[in-house]
């Protein structure tokens, strides 16, 4: 379908990103090329081949050459450790990943063949296979309960019939401009991805820094003439609180929001402003298992004052949803059941876990898919998404077994059991991080600080930024229900962090000891060492804007989050204070 729509569009840029712009036919040219490189790597029909690159044009021209070998790509995030990194190519068997010599550096000796996708650059165009719908067309690994990853297998199928779906109801075409603001490894970058090339659209790459920061994403999104945008509600609630008192944005006229469980009242502000239609706000409930999106619900003012479930709307064309109770009996309407997917949509199944496989998707007929999310089908004959049936959570999106998180923990030598659960930080549902839990650690109970750092640096050295634990509580016992499982609802809320020295203030105190400061009573943490990274220590990027007010107010600077590009830590932020001091008592 994509060289059809280049060939209908040659001339029209297809990707702009941070390193220069590709028109279609520039990037069908340049994937083709790819794609032999790939071929001669041993790439083919069937195998999975790593896609490892930073958010330029390389990344759509990777994902493009691998698709044209026949194989399927596996989204590799730069951000995330290396460890997991080599366990994603070793569990998805990849005989090869494009990566550019510095990331492929990085990963070590993998014994995976890497590609540079410099290599598109020139030479013969080969001859590329024919690759069949049902073909998979990417793994996406999302968290799992027995502590490693599972690896979702999608085929080309899935993704054309998500948006031939979809299309009456939001008319895609060649003037539309899409943001690229996901990683590649969280499966809503397929929805806008494709949602852009396979109508002749252009798709805008937003730099990592920009996607912290809801000021630059909003001067992103005037500057490109962005049409469609997609965001959690999360990030979108903090883009409404940054489009306060700026210029409307008038090219825009679709926002998607997905990923996170969606509170109305949350977009008065944005609502009020822009009203119902220009641009449309449409809430899509998903699932990785089921290609991205399987529902659609306009928002509209009407919703604002509305009470009860988070409203996801209806399926979508040629899928079916059945709610049913533990013991796989139907549920009469208004009452909570789990939902169960039947339709064409359905991923083909778990990378080489044929037991999960069967375990998830009944082989019907007809075929489903089993969820474990609550939900209850309302009187509009809409539904209401209620939570899940078992203990996993999202975190800014992604899925989190905490599972995954607890087998990790438990591998420390003090540590005998762990349990993990969200906290919020902030004020409805604003703030939410992990607190984890842990026992045996008998030495740590009164000064868990020197534990809860080994422990935030194992999770850096092995998990992605939104699996590790902001805070750790050192117990006796961990509570237990009456089956004798771990009560997650009776964990303790974290307290304060240990006890401080009192703040630096005053114009004596160094700029480093002051920010440092800021960091400690923003993050709720004790100790922060100047070369910390702030995410590594349980930052988001909301608690990122909060400290970037404080230290500006402090400070009296106008910084963005931007500066902190070459890395998130006091030493760096502490320089660019210093420097936009110096130059404003120089002025």
């Amino acid at each position: 379908m994509f060289e059809a729509v280049a060939a209908e569009f040659p001339l029209r840029t297809a990707v702009t990103a941070a390193d220069g712009s590709l028109t279609y036919r520039e990037l069908n040219e340049k994937s083709d090329l790819l794609a032999g490189k790939l071929l001669d790597a041993g790439a083919k029909s069937g195998t999975t081949v790593g896609l490892h690159t930073p958010r330029t044009t390389d990344l759509i021209t990777g994902l493009l050459g691998i698709l044209k070998t026949g194989a399927a790509y596996l989204p590799l995030d730069p951000g995330y450790p290396a460890p997991r990194i080599r366990w994603a190519l070793s569990d998805a068997e990849c005989p090869v990943v494009v990566a550019p010599p510095d990331l492929a550096a990085a990963l070590g000796d993998t014994g995976v063949r890497t590609v540079d996708p410099a290599a598109a650059d020139d030479g013969p165009r080969p001859a590329l296979p024919r690759v069949p719908d049902s073909a998979a067309a990417y793994v996406i690994h999302t968290s799992g309960s027995t502590g490693e990853p599972k690896g979702v297998q999608v085929e080309h199928r899935n993704v054309s019939g998500l948006f031939t779906a979809v299309q009456p109801w939001f008319g895609f075409g060649a003037d539309d401009v899409w943001t690229l603001f996901h990683s590649a490894a969280f499966d809503f970058s397929v929805w806008e991805i494709w949602g852009a090339l396979l109508h002749g659209g252009r798709l805008v790459v937003v730099p990592p820094t920009t996607t912290r920061s809801p000021a630059a994403l909003h001067r992103l999104l005037r500057d490109e003439g962005v049409t469609v945008l997609s965001q959690t509600p999360g990030a979108f609630v903090r883009l409404a609180a940054a489009d306060a008192g700026q210029e409307p944005l008038t090219a825009l006229r679709t926002v998607v929001l997905g990923g996170e469980r969606l509170d109305p009242a949350a977009l008065r502000p944005w609502l009020e402003r822009y009203g119902d239609d220009r641009p449309q706000v449409v809430n899509m409930y998903g699932i990785t298992e089921a290609t991205v999106h399987a529902s659609y619900r306009p928002i509209r003012r009407a919703d604002l004052d509305g009470t009860g479930p988070s409203p996801v709307g209806v399926p979508l064309p040629g899928l079916v949803f059945h709610l049913r109770d533990a013991t796989g009996r139907p549920v009469p309407d208004g009452t909570p059941g789990e939902l169960h997917i039947e339709g064409p949509a359905l991923a083909r199944g778990y990378l080489a876990r044929p037991e999960l496989t069967a375990e998830r998707f009944a082989a019907g007929p007809p075929r489903t898919y089993r969820t474990g999310d609550r939900l209850v089908r309302l009187p509009d004959g809409g539904y209401g998404y209620l939570g899940r049936v078992d203990d996993q959570l999202k975190v800014r999106g992604y899925r989190v077994e905490p599972g995954e998180i607890e087998a990790l923990l438990v591998r420390h030598p003090e540590v005998d059991a762990a349990a993990v659960r969200p906290h919020d930080y902030g004020e409805g549902g604003d703030d939410v991080r992990l607190v984890a839990y842990v026992t045996g650690a008998a030495r740590h109970r009164d000064d868990p600080a020197p534990l809860s750092a080994e422990l935030t640096a194992l999770a850096a050295a092995e998990l992605p930024p939104h699996m590790r634990p902001s805070a750790h509580v050192v117990l006796d016992a961990l509570p237990l229900t009456a089956n004798g499982k771990t009560d997650r609802t009776a964990l303790p809320a974290p307290g304060p962090a240990t006890a401080r020295e009192p703040e630096p203030e005053g114009p004596d105190a160094s700029s480093g000891a002051r920010i440092a400061a800021i960091w400690r009573a923003v993050l709720d943490v004790g100790e922060v060492p100047p070369d910390a990274d702030f995410f590594d220590l349980g930052g988001t990027s909301l608690t990122l804007l909060r400290m970037f007010e404080r230290v500006n107010a402090a400070f009296g600077t106008d910084l963005d989050v931007t500066v902190l590009i070459d890395g998130a830590t006091v030493a760096s932020l502490t320089s660019h204070i210093d420097a936009a001091r110096t130059t404003e008592g120089d002025a």
